[in-house]
């Protein structure tokens, strides 16, 4: 037996990217005002073919979770179609570049998931592009801290509702009648799920309701040869922390994890390979935690 060359990396101290100063952004909030740079997997992620000649279309796709999804996706093989808000063009357009450096087609949509018509219109316009929609991964999210439920306006709560939960619905929605046998449906719910804050607890129930969304749909599809999933990060460092209006705990962010740090959303995107892969054909209705060792 040969000597080990290559030892694994101690997850305790891969991805220490120094101190995070205090941060309030405005929301959404972008990568390049985000300090320090999240790491997408720009540098490190390889491809080895899971995806080849599929498409997939990634909600908030221009940052964070959503762009190390997209750049994974893209160097599996896959043409990607993201959505961002109009302020986050910046971000979208950088990432639909890596995507093309990937030698993928990359389609951005601007607009906001809160608008039906512009929700519903989704699946169509990747149609028209690409010829076929074989991944759907609900991603984008809105948070923001709370004082107590009795501060919050309702304008406000309905924004986290329709961003969070009622775009799902439309996408869904619109997508099924198209969904093809090995289609795969990816949602991005959150430790919040299972471990809710007071402070979050709008948040923290839209993505208890995408768990559940999860496993009412998995035995109906599953009979149609689609899966659905959901994956459940724990702390991640991407824009929508700093632009959540905890600006003097973000450099305490993460800390309390088992690993003494938050993840990086490169550290996410392999999750989202699995599930959208056929190396993943047996997994629907699940929800994949990747918390950093915190229980969920």
């Amino acid at each position: 037996m040969s000597e080990r060359t290559n030892e694994p990396d101690n997850p305790q101290e891969v991805h220490q990217d120094g101190e995070k100063p205090p941060q309030d952004l405005k929301a959404p909030g972008t990568t390049t005002a985000t300090e320090p740079t999240p790491d997408h997997g720009e540098e490190t992620y390889e491809g080895h073919g899971r995806l080849e000649g599929r498409a997939a279309l990634i909600t908030g796709g221009d940052s964070g979770i959503g762009r190390a999804v997209a750049i994974a996706f893209a160097r599996e093989g896959a043409d990607v179609a993201l959505t961002y808000l109009p302020d986050e063009r910046e971000d979208a357009d950088s990432t639909a570049s890596v995507v093309r450096e990937a030698g993928r087609a990359a389609l951005t949509l601007d607009g906001d998931l809160r608008d039906e018509e512009y929700a519903g219109s989704l699946p169509r316009r990747v149609l028209d592009e690409f010829g076929r929609l074989d991944v759907l991964v609900l991603n984008a999210a809105y948070q923001q801290a709370r004082d107590g439920i009795d501060s919050v306006e309702t304008a406000e709560f309905d924004r986290v509702l329709k961003t969070n939960l009622y775009s799902q619905f439309w996408i869904l929605r619109a997508a099924l009648p198209h969904l093809k046998p090995g289609a795969s449906i990816i949602i991005t719910s959150s430790i919040q799920a299972a471990q809710p804050s007071s402070g979050l607890f709008d948040y923290a129930m839209t993505k208890a309701a995408q768990v559940a969304l999860v496993k009412a749909l998995a035995p109906e599809l599953g009979q149609k040869g689609i899966r659905i999933n959901a994956v459940a990060p724990g702390p991640v460092w991407t824009p929508l922390i700093p632009s959540t209006g905890w600006p003097d705990n973000v450099p305490e962010f993460g800390k309390d994890s088992p690993f003494g740090r938050p993840a990086q959303p490169a550290e996410l995107a392999p999750a989202y390979v699995l599930l959208a892969s056929d190396e993943g054909s047996y997994i629907s209705g699940a929800v994949v935690p990747v918390t950093g060792g915190k229980p969920f």
